[in-house]
């Protein structure tokens, strides 16, 4: 990643007795090769963090998040930008980069301060290479339609509803913006999945919060979890990731690919049966 130098973790094998046969070490220290730790450019990087090839059919679903080593999905604030850092908000101007539409929590969209989405310069031609838009829209998920201004002056701006919201805020909000219905008395998220990919949006990126990530978890809507580790701790009784209830299985994951930035650790993760890179 230029400017930032982000660098593959090198791996070695280490064969040990008395059970465990095979031990995979993660390390950017001396005994890695000068390859392994070299930087990446934004182009290699885009290609490690590559949408799978062929969306005719369905949608892709990213979650991206930051949190510490402890585990706090956010600062002593209450946002996530407090734990982040140069490196995190270079991955995820990319990640923006590279989807058709990011998807967010009402309560996160207002506690993060949204407003339109933006493209570094950096990243304006790999758009054009992937023939996107300019810059992705945002699509708002709430009941109450409680949705920051800033994201109602963006036309493209899609709330995401349920049937049974406020019908004189849902008429007001139409006159502005793209209202999607899904579901009845609350907001069903593989609906509000497929309204996306209905629109077209088949790349979606969603950067939570933790409540909706817990939702779409018990959905079996995540295809890929995209988590920076930022080397803090920070104790406190703050948030993980996820927040609801205990899913009745564990959604098992596989480790696509791990990169680091200054302490900062990039984790990339399959869910189901997406065992290969997308690709």
């Amino acid at each position: 990643m230029r400017g930032t130098a982000a660098r593959p973790l090198a791996s070695a094998v280490v064969r040990r007795s008395g059970g465990i046969d095979r031990v995979r070490i993660l390390t950017t220290g001396p005994a890695a090769s000068a390859r392994e730790t070299a930087d990446l450019t934004d182009a290699e990087l885009a290609e490690i963090y590559r949408y799978p090839a062929d969306l005719a059919d369905r949608a892709w679903l990213r979650v991206n998040f930051v949190s510490s080593v402890d585990g706090a999905a956010q600062g002593p604030d209450g946002r996530s930008g407090t734990i982040s850092g140069r490196p995190d908000r270079h991955v995820l101007a990319l990640l923006r980069a590279l989807c058709d539409v990011i998807l967010v929590g009402a309560g996160t969209a207002r506690t993060e301060r949204y407003g339109p989405a933006t493209i570094r310069p950096a990243f304006v031609a790999l758009r054009e290479q992937l023939g996107l838009a300019p810059t992705p829209p945002i699509a708002v998920v709430s009941h109450s339609l409680d949705v920051p201004d800033r994201l109602l002056a963006d036309p493209r701006t899609i709330v995401i509803t349920s049937r049974s919201c406020s019908p004189e805020r849902r008429t007001a909000l139409e006159s502005r913006v793209d209202v999607a219905i899904a579901g009845e008395s609350e907001v069903d998220v593989a609906e509000a999945v497929a309204a996306l990919a209905q629109r077209g949006y088949r790349r979606i990126l969603s950067e939570g919060g933790p409540n909706l990530f817990a939702k779409l978890l018990a959905g079996s809507l995540v295809d890929e979890v995209c988590l920076t580790q930022s080397p803090e701790l920070l104790a406190g009784p703050a948030m993980r990731i996820t927040h609801g209830p205990l899913l009745a299985e564990p959604t098992r994951l596989t480790l696509a690919s791990l990169l680091e930035e200054d302490g900062f650790v990039f984790q990339r993760w399959l869910t189901g049966s997406h065992r290969e890179t997308p690709g």
